[in-house]
């Protein structure tokens, strides 16, 4: 975890008084994304999965569509004050005839690790195109099963378990088997893990999959998971107007509030199974119910 995480000397304050500790912190770097040279973006990302992070970045920015479209990714020479190569900035090379990205995919100003959309020109220049369109994938999914994916993703981050920073993105199959977890201080640079690894192992389109995210369902998250072709996005906590007008443009269903065995399901709601018929005689839930749109 050389690079996951940093210790810093902290003081402690409580009812008991107050005492010195190492604190464990998640460690955020710069990562300078290049293409054929030229730079493209900068993301605050935690290290580690640097070359997956930019095969799904420039899966889900519309610039490559498969991992047949790059040539190769390397790291460029970007030295510390001690000479030390920082290992954050990638060069990726596209492949003959794949063109390079166009320049309204450019970012004028770096990305936080918060915020994946700010600097793009206009909304309507992440309103892509995508190649792999879910729209028409027949999978389903029981919501028993999905209410449990959240916790098998939260058993699996365990640079949080050290840090309580991280953010983290899962992709499962519609059986429930995770296939790959990561974890970053982007919530974004971590579902573009994921969805660089599975471009890289051949899974684009990820018809027939479920992309779990720990944190709120974005305009940008429902954006990569169509444009990575993923049928359903289930997120912990709540979703924007904007991610569910999008999710139901694009033929994504999108759960969210998935935990304590509820969700909401924002749209196309006919890919999650209907519920057992519940005892009448039982008292109905309060919030947070299944809802199929």
């Amino acid at each position: 975890m050389g690079r996951l995480i940093a210790r810093r000397s902290v003081r402690r304050i409580g009812p008991e008084g107050s005492s010195r500790r190492v604190d464990a912190l998640a460690v955020e770097e710069p990562l300078e994304l290049r293409v054929g040279g030229r730079a493209l973006a900068v993301t605050m990302r935690t290290p580690g999965h640097d070359v997956e992070l930019a095969h799904g970045f420039l899966l889900t920015e519309g610039v490559i569509g498969s991992g047949a479209d790059v040539r190769d990714a390397r790291y460029c020479d970007s030295q510390d004050a001690d000479g030390r190569n920082t290992y954050n900035v990638l060069d990726v090379g596209l492949a003959s005839g794949v063109p390079a990205p166009d320049p309204g995919v450019e970012r004028n100003f770096y990305t936080t690790s918060s915020c994946g959309v700010c600097g793009k020109a206009s909304l309507d220049a992440v309103r892509l195109r995508t190649r792999h369109s879910p729209a028409d994938d027949p999978v389903r999914v029981a919501p028993a099963l999905l209410a449990t994916l959240p916790d098998v993703l939260r058993d699996q981050q365990r640079v949080f378990d050290r840090t309580g920073g991280l953010h983290a993105a899962g992709l499962f199959t519609a059986e429930g088997e995770p296939l790959v977890v990561r974890e970053d201080v982007g919530r974004h640079n971590a579902v573009d893990k994921v969805l660089g690894w599975a471009l890289l192992q051949g899974r684009v389109p990820a018809h027939g999959h479920v992309l779990v995210v720990s944190g709120r369902a974005s305009f940008e998250l429902v954006q990569k998971a169509v444009m990575a072709g993923v049928p359903v996005l289930a997120a912990v906590s709540a979703p924007s107007s904007l991610a569910a007008d999008l999710a139901q443009e694009c033929g994504l269903t999108l759960a969210a509030f998935v935990r304590n065995g509820r969700m909401n399901v924002y749209s196309h709601g006919s890919r999650v199974l209907a519920p057992a018929k519940r005892d009448s005689t039982q008292p109905a839930p309060t919030s947070h119910t299944v809802g199929i749109v």
